[in-house]
């Protein structure tokens, strides 16, 4: 009989840096022991070297009954998640209509996509676009039953689908049914094709006909063939996380190659947990080739006076070396950059953003382990806004895509029991009312406060140096509050309003239940969405007021 590990190392090697964490069974639960990252590149047995000598450092007694030896680190077992570099997806059709509709559903889930259509191109422009060297794999669809627009090109496309396949025998094909079945598809492929057959595979039908985006999502994530890709493995943490708490969950993951939005609900009457959301490479935190448009968002969500040409030679230093810099302005640049990527995040996932705020919202990405833990509350403020109450978190060591990579869900949420309250560090509870003209003019022209607050906390646990149990604060419209409440503890908040605002419905009373963290309770009574000046200057003087108050001791 195999003894079970007393000790795990969970390795997330990501596009810019490299993180280790060291677990260990304490009085027979797991717990995190430490936490160490080095840029992309660094090996991580050395990591783990470091790692595990720190610990041996602080705690030798117990080292020796981990069994925490230099010797026996290549026998420890691991769990690991990678980030891979995106790939180029040639998605190709008969109609620009088809094609637009197969490359969203690409997009969402992780792939560069390169598109063309025979209303666009002609079979030797498509030939071209698929045999260029990044591109890894292609999409080649149509409606089943094919349209009327489309019949006249099955032949071309079969003839162009099988002549790649040829060509290119390491090449991967998603075909749809209706492709395969041509003649001019054998006849182009021969009757001894190269490479592996099993790289040839049928595409689901197209969503909106008969089909639904899941069966082309789950596809084209197989097309993929990353399994232990952390990005896409945090999706089956974040369903276990809603299981094990029952608890919406929302992780948003912003990264060196990408980014990613999963919303996780738990299982109703004994259901499992389900999940929606996206991967994708526009959620990055700089793309390779900052084009204007991309600078631009940046500089929309800056405090400073860079000008495009700075900020685009800041934005590809940041992209070539991403650990530089991580502090003072170098921080701010990656929170900036980091706003515009939860901008396209938020812009790709409408049908997200329309739902009720989760009960948890968790954070992951370098960009945010360099910010003031306020700041980081107001950038999610910013950017992805919903009325309601959240409870913010982050994944300060990473941990969520590799233990997501375990294949058994029980498994999985027994590990995720134990580590839960070590992986994920409370950053604070922010809640988000009014709505755009919702605030009456006499209200705004009048001195008295839009709102007060009454924080009520329970057992006795107190707010910052304040040794009561209430605190009362008057809010102004527009106004964001930063409110002390120490991490773990819990209140409840009552806000009463005095005129009728919306907060999932229109009262002017509210009375949600908090969580503390680092940046203890935030309240935003802005405009949803978020209504900001279209001139620069005016909107930079905006953005500076209310991360005044987010970055603390700030002398500029």
């Amino acid at each position: 009989m195999t003894r079970a590990p007393e000790t795990l190392a969970i390795i997330d090697a990501g596009g810019a840096t490299t993180s280790v964490s060291l677990v260990a069974r304490v009085a027979g639960q797991w717990r995190l022991l430490g936490t160490l990252a080095g840029s992309a590149g660094t090996p991580e047995m050395a990591l783990l070297s470091i790692l595990t000598g720190r610990v041996r450092d602080a705690d030798p007694e117990f080292a020796r009954h981990a069994e925490l030896r230099e010797a026996a680190l290549d026998d420890m077992p691991q769990l690991v998640a990678r980030t891979h570099p995106p790939e180029t997806l040639a998605v190709v059709g008969a109609t620009r209509r088809t094609v637009d509709e197969l490359s969203i559903h690409a997009h969402r889930t992780g792939w560069r996509v390169a598109a063309a259509s025979t209303e666009t191109h002609d079979p030797r422009e498509m030939m071209e676009l698929i045999l260029q060297r990044e591109v890894t794999a292609v999409l080649i669809g149509i409606g089943e039953p094919p349209g009327a627009d489309e019949r006249a090109a099955l032949d071309d496309l079969a003839a162009l689908a099988g002549s790649a396949a040829r060509r290119r025998p390491e090449l991967r094909l998603l075909l749809s049914g209706a492709l395969r079945a041509r003649r001019s598809w054998l006849d182009a492929l021969g009757e001894d094709p190269p490479g592996d057959p099993a790289r040839i595979t049928a595409a689901p039908v197209i969503a909106g006909r008969r089909g639904t985006g899941d069966d082309l999502r789950v596809a084209l994530e197989r097309l993929l063939d990353a399994p232990d890709d952390g990005r896409h493995a945090a999706r089956n943490s974040a369903e276990s996380l809603a299981e094990l708490l029952d608890r919406r969950i929302e992780l948003l993951d912003i990264g060196y190659h990408g980014g990613a939005r999963y919303l996780a609900e738990p299982g109703v009457a004994g259901s499992p947990p389900t999940s929606v959301g996206i991967v994708s490479v526009d959620g990055g935190l700089v793309p390779a080739e900052p084009d204007d448009e991309i600078v631009d968002s940046v500089l929309a969500w800056s405090t400073g006076s860079l000008d495009r040409h700075r900020m685009t030679d800041r934005l590809r230093d940041l992209r070539r070396r991403p650990w530089v810099d991580r502090a003072g302005e170098g921080a701010r640049l990656r929170l900036a950059a980091a706003s515009a990527a939860l901008t396209r995040l938020a812009a790709l996932t409408p049908d997200l953003g329309s739902r009720a705020a989760p009960d948890v919202t968790i954070l992951s990405g370098g960009a945010f382990a360099t910010a003031p833990p306020s700041a980081v509350m107001l950038t999610i403020a910013d950017t992805i806004r919903r009325v309601g109450a959240t409870q913010v978190v982050l994944d300060h060591g990473r941990l969520l895509g590799p233990i997501g990579t375990i294949e058994d869900a029980n498994e999985r949420r027994l590990l995720l029991s134990d580590l839960v309250r070590d992986a994920l560090v409370p950053l604070g509870s922010l809640v988000i009312g009014g709505g755009q003209g919702a605030r009456p003019a006499r209200r705004r022209r009048s001195s008295a406060a839009f709102a007060r607050l009454s924080l009520q906390l329970e057992s006795g646990a107190a707010s910052g140096s304040d040794s009561s149990t209430t605190v009362q604060r008057d809010l102004d419209a527009d106004e964001v509050a930063f409110v002390d409440l120490l991490p773990g503890a819990r209140a409840r908040a009552l806000l009463e309003f005095g005129d009728v605002v919306r907060f999932g419905r229109r009262t002017r009373r509210v009375n949600v239940s908090v969580i503390g963290g680092l940046a203890g309770l935030v309240v935003d009574l802005r405009d949803v969405p978020l209504n900001l000046p279209e001139r620069r200057d005016r909107r930079r003087a905006r953005l500076a007021d209310w991360s005044a108050q987010a970055w603390p001791r700030d002398e500029r």
